[in-house]
Parts: C-alpha cells; sequence; structure tokens
C-alpha cells in the first residue's frame, strides 16, 4: 500500500502543482479533474499510482461542482439511468484494475473518441438513436463511460461524446456529469479498499491535496464564469484532441 510522505518531496511538490492545475481547469470547464491529473501525475509515477492519489481529491472536487444547484433533482431524474449504470461499470472497472493490466482499454478510448470528432465534423453524429431510444442510450454509454472511469481515470470522454452528440446545454451538461463522475469514484475507493490497494492512511495523507484541490476549483469556477458557449464546446473538443493523444502516447510506453 503507498505511503504518500515516503515520496520524495519533489515528487509531492509535483503532485501538488499537477492537482492546483487540474482543480483550476475543472473548476473553468465544470469537468476535467482526472482528465489533466492523471496522465500527468503518472509521468513521474505510474497510471495506478495517479489514479489512488487523486481518489479523495477527485471526488472533492466532483461533490463541490454540484452545489448551489437548484435544479439538480430535476437533472438527477432525467439522467438517472446514465448515473446508475455509470456505478456499475466504473465498480467493474475498478475491479478490473486491482486485478489485471486495463491498457488495452486505453486504446480503445482514443479510437471511440477520434470516432466521436470525426462524426462531429463529418455530420453523421447518431444523434436520431440517442433521440429515439433515450433509455438504451443512456445505459449504454453510462456502463461504456463507468468502465473508461474505473480503468483509465477517464469516464469524462465517453460522457462528453453523449452530452455534445444530445447538444445539452452547460447548466445541465456539468451536474450529470459530476454526478456520474462522483459515484464513479465512491465505487473505485470501495473496490480499491477491498482489493487492498487503499487504506485508511492513505485517505488522510490525501485530504491535503483534496484542500488544494477545492480552493484551485473555486478560483476556477470565477475564471469559467466569463467563457461563450461556443467557444466553451470548441474548448471540450480540443480537450478530447488532447485526452486521445495522451491516451495512445500512455498505452505504447507502458
Amino acid at each position: 500500500m503507498i505511503d504518500l510522505w515516503q515520496l520524495d518531496p519533489l515528487i509531492l511538490a509535483l503532485v501538488a502543482s499537477t492537482i492546483v492545475l487540474s482543480g483550476l481547469i475543472h473548476g473553468a470547464l465544470g469537468l476535467g479533474f482526472p482528465m489533466v491529473a492523471t496522465p500527468i501525475i503518472a509521468i513521474f509515477l505510474d497510471v495506478r499510482l495517479a489514479i489512488l492519489i487523486t481518489l479523495l481529491p477527485t471526488a472533492t472536487v466532483n461533490l463541490a461542482s454540484l452545489r448551489g444547484r437548484p435544479d439538480y433533482l430535476q437533472v438527477l431524474r432525467r439522467f438517472a439511468p446514465l448515473v446508475l449504470f455509470s456505478l456499475l461499470g466504473a465498480l467493474l472497472g475498478a475491479r478490473l484494475v486491482a486485478i489485471s493490466d486495463p491498457a488495452p482499454f486505453r486504446l480503445l478510448l482514443a479510437a471511440l473518441i477520434v470516432l466521436f470528432l470525426w462524426a462531429t465534423y463529418s455530420g453523421r453524429l447518431p444523434r436520431e438513436w440517442l433521440l429515439g431510444w433515450p433509455k438504451l442510450a443512456m445505459v449504454s454509454f453510462g456502463l461504456l463511460a463507468g468502465l473508461s472511469g474505473g480503468t483509465t481515470n477517464v469516464m469524462v470522454a465517453v460522457l462528453l461524446i453523449y452530452f455534445l452528440t444530445l447538444e445539452v446545454d452547460r447548466a445541465t451538461l456539468v451536474p450529470a456529469m459530476n454526478t456520474c463522475f462522483l459515484v464513479g469514484k465512491l465505487s473505485q475507493i470501495v473496490i480499491f479498499w477491498l482489493s487492498g490497494l487503499i487504506g485508511v492512511s492513505l485517505m488522510l495523507q490525501s485530504i491535503p491535496f483534496a484542500l488544494l484541490a477545492l480552493g484551485a476549483l473555486l478560483v476556477g469556477e470565477r475564471m469559467g464564469a466569463r467563457v461563450e458557449p461556443q467557444i466553451y464546446r470548441k474548448v471540450l473538443h480540443v480537450l478530447l484532441v488532447v485526452l486521445a493523444a495522451i491516451l495512445v502516447w500512455q498505452y505504447f510506453t507502458d
């Protein structure tokens, strides 16, 4: 089991800096904390350690992103199947991380992102299918998102494909996605705890990082309030391109 205080001080400083950067981005966009933090931390540690270290900070950021939203229950009811199957998929994905190497899933996820971007700019998104079979679509995307979150820590990619295809507005997208992120992260904590990968000591050692993430989130939210909807969607597309490149790089370097 990892002991954070046994890491080199320079590594701890790099982890702290990465968490601040990730919190700022998540605050500005409403998503992206593990998507940014995991691959950067994995550069000087490894992917599994990056996932474990960011468990509590990510859950804190996701929970804080849901505050102050009066229509939250309405959003939750609308996307309940998506949230439920994100939870189930995350449980399965976390178990795969605990017992095996989920690296091939990264390459599959990168391919899915590329396919989505191609469909977006060629005008061939399956929007009619998503609207015609909304429950089936939520079950499918929720399960796939949970699997990707449990194995690669980047549930956001699959959920972005779903919400951008449906052209859901930011006020709905952010709480719905952060709910999926939160239940996925909590399921990871349960599975990793039962598998002996984490314990009370790691959770306590992660508290300073969680507080850093929360502070950066609050600053980032003030920055994000000035982002126009059109620019917001373009930034999300750019993030998907970067994420696909990172996933491919991680696959071949690991």
